[in-house]
């Protein structure tokens, strides 16, 4: 299952107490001072993995807690700090705080690490109290509490190609074939309700992780639809697919269910509308399909690939046009 938001609670452990004790050996009855300080508090530390590909598992606890600091010892030994406790997300996962809404941090790079809730200072032991003229201080201090926060996670797939076009256009039917994923693939819009990721072999080398993600409608840049939830994952894909069903059973006329996907991703952002794109014809099974494939080729008087996914036609020419696309275009941000 595929969980792309979540929002969760993090506390930073407490700093442990400072200790008031005092050196007791034999023939020094009056020992100065010797309570050490507490520990510090373990921090909340999220980590970038990309061997994940979901916020499934983190949003499994709604509370995280990180370990406390120990107390201070004696003969001026200072507490164990806490240990941190270290939570693993996907490579790709937008950091916000829940309750102001600015951005803490986008980790995009594996590996990468952000404490989210620092643990809370240790207290200070008597003896960091002693003077020359206050030589037994029966004072400490207590450990601080650590950081408490309520985060929102937000989830932008990173892939090398997206899928994209209207539902029912073919883009679940296309990943099922050429990868090892196992999308819902059924004939009535909006099959997908979410994104489904895959690999698929291209030759005997090289490979492309390609995004088959939920369907588009007129007005998704406004939210309309799945709108919102479909396009932010479409911005961190280096190419893109078109794909446009040109079969007799097709609900849109193939130049208007290219233009509406085309109006969207312009609405959203320029940058969706200017990233690399290939325009695919889907279900080109007889003539009446490839001649609407020819037409709408006319219409935008560029390249329109065709393909069948049930019969298993031009899906190695498109991988191949869709890899050197990639080689070619920059990374995604």
């Amino acid at each position: 299952m595929f969980k792309d938001e979540t929002t969760i609670e993090v506390i930073a452990g407490k700093g442990g107490d400072g200790l008031v004790s005092f050196r007791r050996e034999k023939y020094v009855p009056r020992g100065g001072p010797d309570g050490g300080d507490g520990g510090k508090g373990g921090d909340v530390v999220l980590v970038a993995d990309h061997h994940l590909n979901s916020l499934l598992l983190i949003s499994g606890r709604p509370r995280y807690e990180a370990q406390g600091g120990r107390p201070g010892g004696t003969k001026n030994c200072s507490g164990k700090g806490g240990d941190d406790l270290v939570l693993h997300v996907p490579v790709g996962t937008i950091v916000l705080d829940a309750n102001r809404g600015n951005v803490l941090r986008d980790l995009v790079e594996d590996g990468q690490r952000l404490v989210v809730a620092a643990g809370g200072k240790g207290g200070k032991g008597n003896a960091r109290f002693a003077t020359s003229i206050q030589q037994t201080p029966r004072k400490a201090t207590l450990g601080l509490e650590g950081e408490h926060r309520e985060l929102r996670l937000e989830l932008k797939l990173f892939a090398d190609v997206g899928l994209v076009g209207l539902p029912n256009a073919g883009k679940s039917s296309f990943l099922s074939v050429v990868t090892a994923a196992t999308p819902k693939v059924a004939n009535y819009p909006f099959t997908t309700l979410v994104p489904q990721v895959g690999i698929a072999a291209v030759g005997d080398r090289d490979s492309l992780c390609i995004a088959d993600l939920p369907g588009l409608i007129e007005g998704a840049a406004e939210g309309h639809g799945l709108g919102h939830q479909f396009l932010k994952h479409v911005e961190r894909c280096r190419v893109l697919l078109h794909f446009v069903d040109v079969s007799e059973h097709a609900l849109d006329d193939p130049l208007e269910a290219y233009s509406t996907i085309d109006r969207e991703l312009a609405r959203f952002s320029t940058e969706l509308a200017d990233k690399e794109r290939l325009v695919v014809a889907t279900k080109v099974e007889d003539e009446e399909s490839e001649a609407r494939a020819a037409e709408l080729e006319s219409a935008l008087g560029k390249p329109v690939l065709r393909i069948s996914s049930l019969q298993r036609r031009g899906l190695h020419q498109l991988l191949g046009s869709a890899l050197r696309l990639v080689q070619g275009a920059p990374q995604a941000p």
